[in-house]
């Protein structure tokens, strides 16, 4: 195939690991580069990448690994590599990823291979990914596969050499698969990113097969706080969408008061700071999602919705809806492209309807004037009679992207409009 695979490793304690699995990699048609992190012993194979030039990468002006705290060594060993991956992918010599280790090489090499955009195979190959917290920690925003080993590298036996063949033939076939992404859309008009959950499904349904019947390629992100900080992470760093019809940015709020479905702090910035046109829902915005184990005790007595056993929506307080209309109203004052904010009057998810317990129509306009009041005049808000899963509230939203990107196309932002 002539394409090549990046092996991460530590030689001082996974050499013979690492070579079968270089070998296993080989043998199916890929080259490889081996990049050591070790920093302790020996190395027991030749690395391609060695353990010093990544140090000097990440703590320039250095000789070598040894510094004696193993967390500052950790974190420059893993610059360091990042720095080196995101070169040889930048200069077309990377194809894919592979890392093999426990807990401590499964974060740095996790780490390391978000350097590398999405669609690019990353398989990490741990002894530990179905301890309790670290698989999340593992994936972060990327698109990262893991291979749960079950096994520990302690030397080649029948099992470990089991599992580095399958893994070996694992990334042999993602990167053999892989084509580059597609970016145009099947009539030339581009990528749109859009955010939605079940609570505005059929909204989110009915605008992506309109917009696809365009031309566009409509890619959705489930609004739970990981795939729509990662779409904030592909829109700063990639630039692959044309536009952004963010239905569900509750993940603002969530932050804020420390919900399940807190976004980071960065989420509603990265499409406005690029210029995108932006159409901006607000389903579940007045409802927030805190972990049961760190419930206040006035919770208790709040609204909520049961959605399945582990989640429970609670309506906001209106200082919560304050609150969050000023944070959201920052955020898009940032905005370099145009902006149409959509408020559906009649609820702002399908289980905030009329006749529900969460239906109050009158603090959501606590939000709504708060948002008025704080947000600059370029960003134009309207206000549909209609709930949000409703077929008039998904008309607006195809209407409301028409006219953004027409207004981007006449300001004469061409990298961002269509025809």
């Amino acid at each position: 195939m002539n394409k090549t695979v990046v092996v991460i490793s530590t030689l001082d304690t996974k050499a013979a690991e690492t070579s079968y699995l270089k070998a296993q990699i080989e043998a199916r048609g890929c080259n490889t580069l081996v990049m050591d992190l070790g920093t302790r012993g020996i190395a027991g194979i030749p690395a391609d990448i060695g353990r010093d030039e990544i140090f000097r990468l990440g703590n320039p002006g250095e000789q070598g690994p040894a510094i004696e705290d193993r967390v500052k060594l950790g974190e420059i060993m893993t610059t360091g590599a990042s720095i080196k991956l995101g070169e040889l992918y930048a200069a077309g010599k990377v194809h894919g990823v592979i890392g093999i280790g426990g807990a401590t090489n499964s974060l740095m090499e996790t780490n390391i291979m978000r350097t590398l955009p999405f669609g690019v195979p990353k398989l990490m190959v741990c002894s530990v990914a179905a301890s309790q917290g670290l698989a999340s920690r593992f994936f972060g925003t990327s698109d990262i596969a893991i291979l749960h080993s079950v096994v520990d590298f302690t030397g080649l036996n029948d099992l470990i050499t089991d599992v580095l063949a399958r893994s070996a033939g694992s990334i042999v076939g993602m990167v053999e698969k892989s084509g580059g992404l597609p970016k145009a859309g099947r009539n030339g008009k581009g990528l749109i990113a859009m955010t939605q959950l079940s609570m505005c499904e059929r909204t989110a349904s009915f605008v992506r097969s309109r917009l696809e019947e365009e031309g566009y390629q409509v890619i959705g992100f489930s609004a739970t706080g990981v795939a729509d900080r990662a779409m904030e992470d592909m829109i700063k760093k990639e630039g692959m969408f044309k536009a952004v019809i963010d239905l569900a940015p509750g993940g603002v709020g969530e932050e804020l008061f420390g919900g399940t479905r807190a976004a980071g702090r960065e989420r509603l910035e990265a499409a406005g700071l690029k210029g995108l046109p932006q159409v901006i829902a607000p389903c579940a915005v007045n409802l927030m999602t805190p972990p049961k184990s760190k419930y206040k005790p006035e919770y208790y007595q709040r609204k909520k919705y049961d959605l399945d056993p582990l989640r429970t929506f609670l309506r906001l307080s209106r200082e919560e809806l304050v609150t969050v209309a000023g944070e959201m109203a920052k955020k898009l004052n940032l905005a370099k492209g145009p902006v149409k904010f959509l408020i559906p009057q009649r609820g702002w998810s399908s289980f905030d309807a009329e006749g529900t317990i969460l239906y109050e129509p009158e603090s959501d306009q606590v939000f709504v004037q708060e948002l008025r009041r704080q947000v600059k005049a370029e960003v134009e808000i309207s206000e549909i009679d209609s709930n949000i899963d409703e077929q008039e509230f998904a008309a607006a939203v195809l209407q409301s992207f028409i006219e953004v990107m027409k207004s981007s196309k006449l300001r004469g932002n061409s990298k961002y409009a269509t025809g």
